[in-house]
């Protein structure tokens, strides 16, 4: 596949556009211990976005893998997971707030360190959905590309270092037209005594929706009935 475009994200790595149908989105660890939130829009009718508790009843999964799918508050599929080289992420823990990143790291604000400051994922994420008209009342539960979460019998959850390695990688097709919104800041269970700048490469490839028989569709049923939903959305549209 032809990369048709690319972008180096550090830092906070915020960024936001919409990609469209069929097109595949590959994120890769430069470094290593990356952390990517993500949410997903329809580009067209904005008030349809990923829903986690659907994606995971409906799948029977606590984190998400290939071949697994990411599924919309309508029903629908918005994006499916083609390629990854690590068989775990989280969609349970959300994103970290001002608060959190203080408490954890202390104060450095954009006077102190300019460009440098500490930033949170909950204002990146803000400030890009702002440019598409969207705001708090938007925020839903994320996901977390690269990083590993466990629970325990009573529940509790323990984040695992050192899952992502330099080069690790995810891609997700994208099943509609989709407003796609996230930053690499820090996952918010992440125990690093110190903040933590991480490096992603972004890229985008050519490519088609998914059809009849893909694994994404197999792997459960209520993907393909999803599908057949996004089907006669296609079909139906003028």
């Amino acid at each position: 596949m032809n990369t048709t475009y690319e972008k180096n994200l550090s830092g906070a790595g915020m960024w936001s556009a919409v990609v469209g149908r069929g097109r595949r989105l590959r994120l890769t660890d430069r470094r290593g211990g990356a952390n990517v939130g993500m949410l997903l829009y329809n580009a067209l009718e904005r008030h349809e976005r990923y829903n986690m508790p659907d994606t995971l009843k409906g799948q029977y999964i606590f984190h998400l893998k290939q071949p697994y799918c990411l599924h919309s508050d309508m029903g629908r599929l918005l994006a499916s997971i083609t390629a990854d080289s690590l068989g775990w992420h989280d969609t349970v823990c959300g994103h970290s707030d001002a608060s959190l990143v203080l408490r954890k790291y202390g104060e450095r604000n954009y006077q102190q360190a300019g460009n440098d400051w500490f930033r949170n994922a909950r204002d990146c994420f803000l400030i890009e959905l702002a440019k598409w008209g969207l705001g708090k009342k938007d925020l839903v539960p994320n996901l977390n590309w690269f990083s590993k979460v466990t629970s325990d019998a009573e529940g509790r959850l323990s984040f695992v270092e050192g899952h992502s390695k330099a080069g690790d990688q995810v891609e997700i097709r994208l099943e509609m037209d989709t407003l796609v919104v996230l930053n690499t800041c820090q996952h918010p269970l992440d125990p690093a005594a110190e903040y933590r700048e991480n490096e992603v490469l972004l890229e985008l490839f050519d490519g088609e929706p998914a059809a009849f028989g893909d694994p994404c569709l197999e792997v459960r049923e209520e993907n393909r009935r999803a599908w057949e939903n996004n089907r006669d959305y296609h079909a139906l549209r003028f």
